[in-house]
């Protein structure tokens, strides 16, 4: 009995002090400015972000998101683990001050926030959405655990129509799965002017490992979405939309993938040694190369599609050709993902990716990680022997017609 009593006194204790370290984890936003400038100097005044100035550094296929799920350490280090997420910067955002810091922010009206850049094939910005709500309390229009008060409030920040409608989408979604007792109050609004937060502030949870782990676990912030969501945590559960828009093109090339596909087949052998000249036999039947700088497109910049010489598959438009230097035609892009297969090519002592038509399976070239920065880093390197190419003018008349709005 007295062993039950002293165990039970000493478990009293441990919870004391536990919740007396973490009612100063999180100091108020007088002393850990203070605390900065003695470790650090004076406080330079962060400068705003925008559109504008941020895209300057992002690559040509990487897009903005500014979100809000409460305490922006938590936030920004859950979304720096997500594939697909390039970068993650704490700040302030959508109060009227200028220049907000940690000392001053909610009198200015401010909330926490973090702005994502991420690339949008690899994680959408309904992902992004389902990640905020599935990694917070988006219950909770007052605050979030621990913080109180309305800067530390959850919100989705929309940068168009298709954003909120998305975001209203995924809410929805998540309202008719009942994971909670009630609608979500989660914000939807414009987006705002960002202000970076402090150094100090920027991978909190990476530099203060221990501080940042007591903080979490004592708000209450672990445990609430573990039991939330349980093995649902780790994987989004919100499918993507399928666009209503029927002048959508992305929509009618997915069509085009399910439908009219099937109207494109191998030829027979015979065929082929009959309608292709040696060469193009040689280039998309028995995996050959054909000459640099001594071949029909290298240098052809006429706006239209490229298409499979044996099947008259789509595979690139003019507008994602570029002059690589090689000598062969260079595209930063199939029309889509699907239209192409790649495979691993272990040939000429070298380990390389090669790049075939879906449906003919015809050889067509190589894909490279050494294209345009901006433009999404590949290099498809392709012979002219294994494409046909179809000037804008002839689409219609050729059956492309549907293709014309992304020439």
């Amino acid at each position: 009995m007295r062993f039950k009593i002293l165990l039970a006194l000493v478990l009293i204790g441990i919870v004391a002090g536990a919740v007396m370290l973490f009612n100063t984890l999180k100091p108020s936003e007088e002393a850990l400015t203070q605390a900065n400038i003695q470790s650090q100097g004076e406080v330079t005044a962060p400068v705003a972000l925008s559109i504008e100035n941020t895209e300057a550094t992002m690559s040509g296929s990487e897009k903005l998101a500014l979100l809000a799920n409460g305490c922006f350490w938590c936030a920004e280090a859950d979304l720096e683990k997500v594939a697909g997420v390039r970068s993650v910067v704490s700040g302030y955002a959508g109060g009227t001050t200028e220049n907000p810091t940690y000392e001053n922010y909610i009198g200015g009206g401010h909330r926490e926030v973090i702005l994502v850049i991420y690339e949008p094939s690899l994680i959408s910005y309904a992902n992004l959405v389902e990640h905020t709500i599935k990694y917070g309390d988006p219950t909770d229009a007052e605050g979030s655990f621990y913080d109180r008060g309305p800067q530390y409030a959850p919100a989705i920040y929309y940068e168009n129509d298709t954003e909120k409608a998305e975001a209203r989408r995924v809410i929805d979604a998540i309202d008719a799965m009942k994971v909670f007792d009630k609608l979500l109050p989660l914000s939807v609004i414009p987006t705002v002017k960002f202000w970076p937060a402090e150094d100090y502030h920027q991978d909190y949870a990476e530099k203060n490992p221990l501080k940042y782990s007591y903080y979490r676990t004592g708000s209450g912030r672990t445990a609430f979405i573990e039991k939330a969501w349980g093995d649902k945590l780790s994987k989004f559960v919100v499918p993507a939309m399928e666009s209503q828009n029927k002048e959508d093109v992305s929509k009618k090339i997915i069509q085009f993938n399910a439908m009219s596909w099937n109207s494109f087949k191998k030829p027979s052998e015979e065929e082929l040694k009959r309608t292709l000249t040696p060469l193009q036999y040689k280039v998309t039947q028995e995996d050959g190369t054909e000459s640099s700088f001594n071949n029909e497109y290298d240098k052809n910049n006429e706006e239209g599609i490229y298409v499979d010489i044996v099947s008259g598959e789509p595979l690139y438009f003019s507008k994602d050709k570029y002059d690589s230097g090689t000598g062969w035609p260079s595209f930063v892009k199939p029309i889509s993902p699907d239209v192409v297969t790649l495979k691993e090519d272990n040939g000429l002592f070298t380990k390389r990716t090669e790049v075939r038509s879906r449906y003919a399976d015809s050889h067509i070239g190589h894909v490279f990680d050494d294209g345009p920065t901006d433009r999404g880093g590949m290099r498809y390197c392709m012979n002219s022997a294994a494409l046909r190419f179809i000037p804008k003018a002839n689409m219609e008349l050729e059956g492309y017609g549907y293709l014309l709005p992304q020439v």
